[in-house]
Formats: C-alpha cells, structure tokens, sequence
C-alpha cells in the first residue's frame, strides 16, 4: 500500500490533507467532490483522522491510478496476456518436444498460487485480541446511511468441504466494538459457504482484509468464475504470489502484506442483525434487511497501516473506473471460453453495471445476437444484468451518440426486442419481486433477410421532424419537459418528464403521443418523473435504467401500416403503492445532507485541495423525496 502511495503521489495523482477531517460524513463528501472531477480527480490521503491511521481513498478512481495499480499501460495489455497463455495451454501439441516448450508457461502459472508461510506477516505486526473496531477510521458515507461501514474489504472465507478459498468484497456494518453484519447477497459465494457451515452446525470463520497491494483489493471485485482464487488472480496482475500467513484467532489463511486484519466468526445458528440502509452504487439507498452478525476476535495491522476507504453513490465514482479495468481484462476470457464472436464490451457509468451493457459482435449468422444474450445472461455476474444491447463490430460502442444512432436506425421495436425473465441483481429496487424480474435484449446488428420482420422499420430523416414542445406541454398538461435535442443527430429519442396521477398513466400518453404529427416518427419514448432534469442524458438515463423492469415497464406500440414505424415506450417513473400496485419499498437517491455540504463549503480553504469544487448533491437535491432512505 505504502509502495502505491508513492507511485500515485510521483505521477501527481495524490494529495496529502494535513488538517483534521470527520471520518462521519466528511471525508466522504470531499471524495464525492473529488470522484466526480474529469477523469475522477486525484486520491486523497487524510493523515489526521481522530484514530492512529490514515485514510486512503478514491486512489482506484481513475485509469492513471488503476493502470498503476496494476502495473500496466493499457488494460488490454492483461487480456492480450490471458489470451495468448490460454491459447498456447490449449493449442494441440503434436510431440514431446512441443509438450517440454509448455514447462515455462505452466511454471509461470504456478508461480501465481498464493503461497502459505510460516511464521508472522507485516500485516500482524500489532495484535489487539481484545478487538475495538472504533480504533479504525472507519466511515458513515452518508446521513441517511444505518451507521459506519467499512466499505473496502476483502471478506475471507473457505468452502468448509473443500477447503477451497473465496475473497469477496461485502459491505460491514459496524454495531459494536467487537460485532458487525456480513451483508453478503444469497448469490454471492461467501453466502454459499455460510450455508454449508449452517448445514454442518458449525460456525464460520472469517478473515477481512484491508489494503495491502492494491492487485489484492481489485481481485476481491473480480467476477471470477467460482472456485477460483481471487488471490492468485491478484498474483498474476502483479507477476509476484500473494503470501499468506496463518490468522491469530481462526483456522483460516490471511495475506502477510495486508494493512489490517479482522478476524472472527459467523454462526449460523445466531439470529440475523438488521443492518443497512446504506446509500450504494446504484446511487439510490439499498434498504435495511436482516444479515448475519460477525463477531470479531483480533484486529492486527502493520505498525505504519494506511485504511482503505471507497464511497459510493450517484455515478460516476471510483467503483466506475474499476469496472472500467473489469470490462476490458475480462473480455478476452470470456471470447475464449464462450463468445469467439464478441469484440468489445462496454458498461456505461449510468448503468451503475448491472442496468446497461453494450456488447459488438463480428456477425455471421441469424440470430447471433440472441445467441449472444443468452450466453451473457448465463454466466456469472452477467446473469444480473438488466439491459443488453448487441451491435456490429464496426460499431464503436464507447462513442453513445453513434451506438444511440445505431439503435434508431437498426431496431424495430416490434421485432429486434428480446424479453426474458432470471434473477437480477439484490440491489435491484424495481423489480416487483425481490432479486428476480425480467431483462431486455436489443438486437441493434444490421439484419439478415431471415431475421426481418414484414413490417421493416423505415428510415426517416429525423432533422426534418418538428415536435411542438410548448404546444404539447399545453395539451397535455402532465407533461413538464420534453427534449428532442437527439432528433438533430439522427437519434430517434425522445426524453419526457410528467407527473404521474393515475393508473396505466404512462402507457395512456405514449398511446396518445404516437398519434401525433411529429412524435408519430420518433421510435424511442423515454418517461420519467418530473423533476428528473431530462436534459441532462446521463442523468436520465441512469433514472430510468434505474427505474425500470422491462417486461412490465416497455410498451410496444406495433405500425399499423408500410409507411409508419413501431414505436417503444420505456416507463421510468417511479413505481407506486397506490397507481402502480408496487408492493416493495422504494429508495430514495443518495446525497449529502446541507449540514454536511455547508460544513465543506465553509472549511474548503482548510483542505489543501485547491480550486473549490461545489458539492454534486447540489445538482441532485431537487430529486430527494424523503427525510429517510425510504421514499414513502
């Protein structure tokens, strides 16, 4: 940690805050500040936090200071290097002397296993077996958040069969000096593990490890395939094995260069603790539920450790540009190992990962695009994506404008939209049952003749188009703001603010919409709540990505003739009790509360930082509906 520190801080990509800063709100609204900069700002090193540690955060929360961690140039390097390693470990040897050419490449693989050592590690250099997690710097990121958490672990455990190891980055909530909830999800592998000790009667021990080489902290975010050790996937990105040593108080392995330790337990037979709300990556609260407690036993820690922190929220923040780094490491394994046709992957910051995925293909044959789905949709943590749209390769995914451009003129609402139901991810709030619902396929590939419908979509020059907004908002007086900005690009959205009365509101206006002269030849109706600012793209776009469960919230308005288009309506409103017979609570989004953004505003100067940067909750506030994590 410290050897990172150093690097980040020589390339200019660090700033040292001298001055005593709260870890209770504080030092999380100036990374909010900080996060949300071009190109994600720096990482901030509070050195006076109240406790004997410093707090390092945002420090992955750019591509400079992800490629440093590392240790690369460009991210494809990682994936070029699966990529030629699984091809020649796969490839046919025809004889001996093509089998002995193997031995270097299956000595580098060995050399990336995590390797257990005798003795004690630097990350055990001070043992406190009277445990007291408020000697941590630990955060409350956010007003409306249940309390402090610790928000960067590494989370240890072993299947307790096999012995095989897993490394998982679930939120703790602290309660006690020495209790905490484990919020793992019910798909996540620490839970399956917590099953099988509850089903021998035993409790589970746990290890939780904080900071160390960042390579380690990276890998417990890594969708790796299951039984594979996030630890020696961190090896292989630092091209050195992570040491581990045996735990003070609990038979489990922990990494000898961590900055902290936590050891403890799990017992299955114990009630669960409600834990949470807490503001998550969503950008909305994931609400408070019943989760394990975890009972510690040790903390250690170097003599000179550094706590790692992240914040998360409304994006973009640090956790975008790990996905970042995720989206282009993991592209190689999985064209190998399932997809040889896909080319390039993309997962918008609006998306918040799950919600959103643009993937190209090189195309051959009808149907690769559903092919294409239904592989993503069956593997791993793509299982919980929401929305998954596939193009041509000739596509450049990252530019939105033109993949926005492709979709209007490639899609035929009516024919090219594929609807399936599967599990989605826990922090799914729109789903009208919890963690399952359905997910949307957009096939925007250029269409074989087997794959077009009878009713082909026309191409019609949307320049020429005029919408007569304040005519419109004059008609129909739930509509607040229309933007049609997209129409001059050739992209056939419209983004459509209302305030919503009554029941079926949204499908009503979109059917009275479509008859009309001008939105007659839009495609794509966008609706979301009045006072989502519609102008704002990104900002809408992760509002109704957020919003929404496509089978029940898209519309498909089918032409009715050769010279008319289809039209697909997408409700991004919120869903309620009383119009929308929603049974589930609903979160509010994550901000700052005014005490906390005054309280930075005033002491800005004091931080070191330089030129003021306004708080984002500002740009948000007008969003916030409730006094709670819970929109009433």
């Amino acid at each position: 940690m410290q050897n990172f520190i150093n690097k980040i801080e020589q390339a200019g990509e660090l700033i040292r805050i001298k001055t005593r800063v709260n870890t209770e709100l504080e030092i999380a609204e100036l990374a909010d500040r900080m996060s949300k900069q071009p190109g994600g700002g720096k990482a901030l090193l509070f050195e006076n936090t109240g406790t004997d540690f410093p707090v390092l955060i945002n420090a992955l929360g750019s591509e400079k200071r992800m490629q440093i961690a590392l240790n690369v140039n460009d991210f494809n390097e990682i994936g070029e290097e699966l990529e030629k390693m699984f091809k020649n470990l796969t490839s046919p040897k025809k004889g001996f002397f093509d089998k002995l050419k193997m031995l270097p490449e299956l000595a580098s693989l060995s050399s990336y296993m995590p390797k257990t050592v005798s003795g004690k590690g630097q990350s055990q250099e001070v043992i406190h077996k009277n445990p007291d997690l408020s000697i941590l710097p630990i955060l409350k990121t956010w007003s409306r958040d249940g309390g402090k958490f610790i928000t960067f672990p590494q989370v240890i455990t072993k299947d307790p069969i096999t012995g095989i190891r897993n490394i998982g980055m679930y939120r703790m909530q602290m309660f006690e000096k020495d209790l905490a909830g484990m919020h793992w999800h019910k798909h996540k592998v620490g839970a399956r593990h917590f099953s099988e000790y509850k089903k021998l009667g035993k409790k589970m021990p746990i290890a939780v490890a904080l900071g160390g080489h960042p390579a380690l902290t990276y890998a417990a975010t890594a969708p790796l395939p299951d039984n594979i050790d996030e630890y020696m996937l961190a090896g292989f990105l630092r091209k050195e094995k992570v040491k581990m040593v045996k735990a003070i108080t609990q038979n489990i392995d922990v990494p000898a260069e961590a900055d902290m330790i936590i050891e403890g337990y799990v017992d299955p037979q114990e009630d669960f603790i409600w834990e949470g709300p807490f503001g998550d990556h969503t950008g909305f609260f994931s609400l408070a539920d019943w989760y394990p407690k975890f009972h510690l036993t040790c903390i250690t820690h170097k003599k000179d450790a550094v706590y790692p922190a992240t914040v998360v929220g409304i994006p973009p923040m640090e956790d975008a540009w790990i996905a970042r780094a995720t989206e282009r490491i993991f592209l190689a394994p999985i064209k190998l190992s399932m997809l040889p046709e896909m080319t390039d992957m993309n997962i918008p910051d609006a998306g918040v990962a799950h919600n959103l995925t643009l993937v190209s293909i090189e195309k051959t044959f009808s149907g690769q695009a559903q092919k294409t789905m239904s592989s993503l949709w069956g593997a791993g943590q793509m299982m919980f994506n929401k929305m998954l749209a596939v193009f041509d390769t000739d596509v450049k995914i990252s530019d939105y404008k033109q993949a926005a451009k492709t979709v209007s003129e490639n899609v035929n609402p009516e024919n090219d939209l594929i609807f399936m139901k599967g599990p989605l991810d826990i922090l799914d709030h729109s789903s009208s049952k919890f963690a399952y619902g359905s997910k949307l396929g957009i096939d925007a590939t250029l269409k074989y003749d087997e794959e077009k419908s009878n009713s082909e979509t026309l191409q019609i020059n949307l320049k020429t188009v005029e919408i007569d907004i304040l005519q419109m908002k004059k008609k129909y007086s739930e509509i607040k703001e229309i933007n049609d900005e997209l129409l001059k690009d050739g992209i056939s959205f419209l983004f459509i603010s209302m305030e919503k009365t009554k029941k079926q509101h949204v499908k009503e206006l979109a059917e009275q919409l479509i008859q009309e002269e001008g939105v007659r030849k839009v495609k794509f109706l966008i609706f979301v709540d009045f006072p989502v600012t519609v102008f704002d793209i990104e900002q809408t776009t992760w509002i109704f990505a957020n919003n929404i469960e496509p089978m029940r919230d898209c519309y498909i308005f089918k032409s009715q003739s050769e010279t008319e288009i289809s039209h697909l309506a997408i409700d991004g409103t919120r869903k309620r009790a009383d119009i929308d017979n929603f049974k589930r609570d609903w979160p509010d989004i994550v901000t700052s509360d005014e005490a906390t953004i005054n309280l930075v505003d005033k002491r800005w100067d004091e931080y070191g930082i330089g030129k003021f940067i306004p708080s984002p909750s500002v740009k948000y506030k007008h969003l916030i509906m409730s006094e709670t994590a819970v929109v009433e």
